[in-house]
């Protein structure tokens, strides 16, 4: 075994994250979700806006019948909360992870109901559709949430390149017990995106085929992988991204 090979490659994936952080210094969360998270990626009148796409695969996802559980650790949050509003009423904690300071400062912002917070309130109304709820469900909801996220922690969870995002996979198996879900949703074909005015992240451009192999080579049995493409309007100059991908996968035994 080559051990000098190995630490070549250590030192390469340590230097490569370092370079991803001194990126991510500038982020500005409130940017971010203005440019992702408002009309026409959360347009809830669109049955083709991304926003409502997302949720509905993850209602799906958790309304099969085979996830639950103890904890519901939701790897790499950034800013945002709409991820967890389906398991939130599954698991009776929920852990929010994320790279940067900033991005767990806005998510206990919201958890602590804070003046200028993002609001969340369409996404809490539309799940609540989805699982066939009234209008004044979200209400409970929300306190629901705030109720079962019990820590928001750091996790270094950036991937500055193709074998690092399979390791990531490899990491993630971890903390899963045999038969435990893995609910991954990401980008497609996006090399880069705008997490500011003139703050540029590079992203590893992924393919189907690649999340695929990723998850098959780390363990995991697929149970399905959807895939969205981005109607032309919402091709709104924060990124180059050409479609999202929403997997379902079971770590095996």
């Amino acid at each position: 075994m080559d051990g000098g090979r190995g630490e070549d490659m250590d030192q390469r994936s340590r230097d490569g994250v370092a370079a991803m952080a001194r990126c991510y210094q500038d982020f500005d969360p409130k940017a971010y979700l203005q440019y992702n998270y408002t009309p026409p990626r959360a347009d809830f009148t669109r049955s083709d806006s991304i926003v409502p796409w997302k949720l509905g695969c993850l209602h799906r996802a958790f309304t099969e019948g085979d996830v639950g559980g103890e904890t519901l650790v939701d790897v790499g949050s950034g800013p945002t909360l709409y991820q967890v509003l389906s398991g939130c009423e599954l698991f009776g904690r929920v852990v929010l992870t994320d790279f940067l300071e900033v991005n767990r400062r806005e998510l206990r912002r919201w958890l602590r109901d804070e003046e200028g917070s993002f609001d969340w309130t369409p996404y809490l109304k539309h799940v609540c559709k989805l699982e066939g709820r009234g209008p004044a469900a979200w209400r409970e909801k929300a306190a629901r949430l705030r109720s079962v996220v019990t820590e928001i922690l750091p996790i270094d969870s950036v991937s500055p390149d193709l074998a690092s995002f399979r390791r990531a996979l490899g990491h993630l198996s971890a903390l899963l017990k045999p038969g435990g879900h893995l609910l991954l949703i990401g980008a497609l074909g996006e090399s880069y995106y705008m997490a500011g005015p003139g703050v540029r992240i590079p992203v590893v451009p992924l393919d189907e085929a690649q999340v695929c192999s990723g998850l098959r080579d780390n363990g995991y049995a697929l149970a399905h992988l959807s895939a969205y493409t981005l109607p032309p309007d919402m091709r709104v100059g924060v990124d180059d991204v050409s479609g999202i991908f929403f997997a379902k996968a079971k770590k095996m035994v």
